[in-house]
C-alpha cells in the first residue's frame, strides 16, 4: 500500500513535500513508528545479528508490495533458492508462485558480480529492474559486499556507487547488514549510515535464559519516527511488532 504524508510540523530541515508517497511494509505495527512506511524511492537499512529476523523482516516487505501489484526483486549473496524458498514457506509466502507470476525475482549473485556490476553501471540488475518495472528490492546482505574492499576509500566509493544506482532506479530498497546493534556504539561503516535513508536495528539479546527480540529506528530522514524500543515476535504470519514499548535496558 501506498500512502501520503504531509511534512506539516517537522523542522523545515526534514519536511517531506506534501505529495511524499509512503510504501507499506506490511510488518503489523511497524508504519505507526514511521508515519505509515518507508518514503517512496528510498534506500533502508536493516541491522542485526544472526538470528534477529533481517531477511523475514526483508521479505516481507517485498511480500506486502506484490499484495499490491508491485514487482520485487529479491538479490542474495548468501542463500540458495531452494532452501530460502522451502524457509519462507513456514510463513505461507509461497514464492515459487508469485516468481511464475513474474511478480518476485530471485537473483543469487557473489559480490564480485556486484562488483562487476557497478563496473558496468547497472548490467543485467539495471536490465530485469527496467523491463520487469521492479518497484521494490532487497539485497541480502550487504555486509558480504563490504569485505569485498580493505581500504574506507573503496567501501565508500562502492557504497556511493550503489546507493547512486539504486536511487536512479524509482524503486525502494531494503539492505540488510550483518552486525551486532548497539545503542551506543556504530555498527556499519560510516559511509552507509550516512548515505542510507533510513536505519532500522533488530536487536536479538539473551535475557536470563532465553533470547528477546527488540526493534529500534535509528534513523529516518525527513520523517517524525518513534524514538522508542519496541519488543517484536516472528511468529508464522511473520514479524509483529508490540505495540507498547520497552522501559528496560539493552545490553
Amino acid at each position: 500500500m501506498v500512502t501520503k504524508k504531509s511534512g506539516k510540523d517537522k523542522p523545515a530541515s526534514e519536511n517531506l513535500s506534501d505529495d511524499e508517497e509512503r510504501i507499506s511494509t506490511g510488518i503489523k505495527n511497524f508504519d505507526s513508528l514511521i508515519e505509515g512506511g518507508f518514503a517512496k524511492n528510498s534506500t533502508n537499512l536493516v541491522v542485526g545479528s544472526s538470528g534477529s529476523g533481517k531477511t523475514i523482516f526483508a521479505v516481507e516487505f517485498l511480500i506486502e508490495g506484490m499484495k499490491n501489484g508491485e514487482n520485487c526483486l529479491y538479490i542474495t549473496f548468501e542463500e540458495g533458492k531452494d532452501e530460502f524458498y522451502d524457509n519462507m514457506r513456514e510463513f505461507g509466502w509461497d514464492l515459487a508462485k508469485y516468481e511464475k507470476e513474474e511478480k518476485f525475482f530471485f537473483l543469487e549473485y557473489t559480490p564480485e558480480k556486484v562488483k562487476t556490476m557497478l563496473e558496468e553501471g547497472g548490467g543485467s540488475i539495471e536490465s530485469i529492474v527496467l523491463t520487469k518495472k521492479i518497484k521494490r528490492i532487497v539485497i541480502d546482505s550487504i555486509t558480504s559486499f563490504e569485505l569485498l574492499f580493505e581500504k574506507e576509500l573503496e567501501k565508500r566509493e562502492s557504497a556511493l556507487s550503489l546507493f547512486s544506482m539504486l536511487s536512479k532506479w524509482d524503486c525502494t530498497s531494503l539492505l540488510t547488514y550483518e552486525g551486532t546493534p548497539s545503542p551506543e556504539k556504530k555498527v556499519t561503516s560510516r559511509v552507509l549510515d550516512f548515505e542510507s535513508d533510513a536505519i532500522v536495528l533488530l536487536y536479538f539479546v539473551r535475557e536470563r535464559k532465553q533470547r528477546a527480540r527488540y526493534l529500534e529506528v535509528l534513523k529516518m530522514r525527513g520523517t517524525k519516527h518513534s524514538l522508542s524500543i519496541f519488543p517484536f515476535a516472528i511468529d508464522k504470519t511473520g514479524i509483529v511488532v508490540s505495540d507498547k514499548t520497552y522501559e528496560g535496558e539493552l545490553r
